[in-house]
């Protein structure tokens, strides 16, 4: 067996792998039908779907020919530390860690250090363009989530809340 695209190859062993635990996690739910559906059917729909087309592109990187093999590079290092980390600040800011003392700084704080830490990712790094984004996406989250879906979710910190 002959792998004419390392790059297809690997992406499409990665969405079978994805897509086998989303449907076999869904499977811990009560999946239901089409007409009644359970927490656990759109889960494992997605999973199904996910693990098909990985397999399709897993074949497609086996039978396509491509120039020089389509190798895999260097991993990026730098992209994979800075938006690893922005998603873990923006947990630990929006819900806070008791064990430590931290409390929870609310969805605006979280929403500012996220995007401030993955633009740092990018090879540019325009602060006042980073700036402008946070605050159309605090505000476009603030309007989603808080006034249109009503979710209770924590705004501000806790020490400005009272």
């Amino acid at each position: 067996m002959l792998i004419k695209s390392q790059k297809d190859f690997f992406s499409g062993l990665m969405f079978m792998g994805i897509g086998v635990a989303f449907a076999w996690g869904a499977t811990t739910y009560t999946v239901g039908s089409g007409a009644r559906m359970g927490p656990g059917y759109f889960p494992l729909m997605l999973g199904i779907v996910m693990a098909i087309l990985g397999g399709i592109i897993t074949f497609k990187a086996l039978v396509t020919e491509t120039e020089n093999g389509d190798k895999i590079g260097k991993w990026a290092w730098r992209p994979l530390f800075f938006i690893l980390g922005a998603n873990l600040a923006f947990g630990v800011l929006l819900g806070g860690l008791p064990s430590i003392g931290l409390p929870a700084m609310g969805l605006i704080a979280a929403i500012y250090a996220l995007t401030l830490i993955s633009a740092k990712a990018g090879e540019k790094y325009i602060l006042r363009d980073v700036l402008i984004l946070a605050t159309v996406l605090a505000v476009g989250s603030y309007l989603a989530f808080i006034l249109l879906l009503k979710l209770q979710i924590q705004v501000w910190p806790t020490f400005i809340t009272g």
